[in-house]
């Protein structure tokens, strides 16, 4: 098993510049691979992954004692925290990763002009992926394993929160591409937490980094988008909304209402804010709300919300714009989807959505109108991930509209060139 420590001495701005050429070099010895070589790499991951099961949740124990000395939230908590069927899960997820279709290479499109040119649009890697991330070991894997069957390199730089847990997880990965004969600087974790190795990464280590993800909290992101001198895939809080109409099914409504919000709260994809339609807000927000309170769901509510369910603490308008990663929901009382399009536009973060109605009229007018990255109807916003997409995991949740948006996998982390085959034309 390869394990990258840093000279006791080493200059982090040198460190940095060398992650960056082992990364470049890596990133050129995976365009040679085949599809298979990258499949190969990643079934032997997912198998280090497992054999190394107890270290990995042995380095994860410290994490998680540091994590609560320093007083972290149960949402942060919950985040950072693995266990066996956690790692479990996290290997499977790479195995899932490793059964998608190879995507460098797609023709994307092809035709001919009339000078007599074929033309062909073809999928290939971005080449040096950086990833910053905060307390999830999980993004360690995930991205790992995303940027080897995208054919990119991955320079990982976790929080201080998962530093162990990302160690163990990144010394089994590189051990695996070792052991199959493959380029090990594919996957690098940033050996330090100073702060100022995140600077080096967003100044694109000379060219070095072609793309930076973040995911993490409202802080992170913003820094990189900030800063960053190299292009960023990244998202901003996820304020999550739920839409219950008045042609809501009342037992549809209450189990997805509880699970997008109680499932796991410390996900992007948690609801945030919960809008009920005035027309059923008499009979069918006291079952909501009863429902969420038996799962331990503190509510936040307008004046019309209290009216109805007068336990409800008054909702302010920081409670509109918070992503509480915790059991807490904001609640209001719209009027019909013309009141929830108006919230929703007016608070959104731009992530994911979810509208409850039997009525495929208004459904639709609810896709047509948000402008989020995820729309879901009739289903609980927990199922924003790219493994319930189909795609193996995600790097995170694009919010952006440039490039990538959603869920970012495999696919997402390709470019294209053009291929262009002749027969001796020469333009006139």
């Amino acid at each position: 098993m390869t394990i990258q420590t840093p000279a006791p001495n080493a200059d982090l701005a040198e460190t940095m510049l060398q992650l960056g050429r082992n990364a470049r070099a890596a990133s050129r010895a995976l365009g040679k691979l085949t599809a298979d070589d990258r499949t190969r790499g990643l079934k032997a991951i997912a198998a280090a992954i497992r054999a190394a099961a107890l270290d990995i949740l042995a380095a994860n124990a410290e994490d998680m004692e540091a994590a609560r000395a320093k007083g972290l939230d149960a949402a942060m908590l919950d985040r950072l925290a693995l266990d066996e069927a956690r790692v479990e899960g996290i290997a499977k997820g790479v195995e899932a990763v490793s059964g998608l279709a190879d995507p460098i290479g797609r023709e994307l499109a092809r035709w001919t002009v009339p000078s007599g040119l074929d033309i062909a649009r073809v999928a290939v890697p971005l080449g040096v992926i950086g990833i910053i991330y905060e307390s999830r070991p999980n993004v360690t894997a995930d991205a790992g394993a995303l940027c080897l069957r995208s054919g990119n390199a991955a320079i990982l730089r976790c929080g201080s929160e998962s530093a162990r847990s990302s160690r163990a997880l990144v010394g089994a990965m590189r051990g695996a591409l070792e052991k199959e004969g493959l380029p090990q600087d594919a996957i690098q974790l940033v050996p330090t937490q100073d702060r100022e190795a995140v600077g080096h990464l967003l100044s694109g280590l000379d060219g070095e980094i072609d793309v930076i993800v973040p995911r993490g909290g409202r802080g992170l992101v913003e820094r990189v988008q900030m800063d960053a001198r190299v292009p960023v895939i990244g998202h901003l809080e996820g304020l999550c909304h739920v839409y219950v109409d008045k042609a809501a099914d009342p037992e549809k409504a209450v189990a997805i209402v509880v699970n997008a919000k109680m499932r796991r709260t410390g996900i992007c994809g948690s609801a945030e804010t919960l809008l009920v339609d005035s027309a059923i807000a008499d009979t069918l927000l006291p079952k909501l709300a009863d429902a969420l309170k038996a799962a331990g769901c503190e509510l936040r509510g307008d004046e019309r919300a209290r009216a109805i369910v007068p336990d409800m603490k008054p909702a302010t308008e920081e409670d509109w714009a918070t992503e509480y990663l915790a059991p807490i929901l904001a609640v209001a009382v719209v009027d019909g989807i013309d009141g929830a399009l108006a919230h929703i536009s007016r608070w959104s973060s731009g992530h994911t959505e979810v509208v409850i109605t039997e009525d495929q009229t208004v459904a639709d007018k609810f896709f047509a109108d948000v402008d989020s990255a995820i729309l879901l109807h009739n289903a609980s916003s927990q199922f924003a991930d790219g493994g319930e997409f189909g795609m193996g995991a995600e790097i995170g949740i694009a919010t952006g509209r440039i490039h990538a948006r959603g869920p970012v996998g495999a696919e997402q982390l390709t470019t294209y060139k053009y291929l262009v085959r002749g027969k001796g034309q020469v333009r006139p």
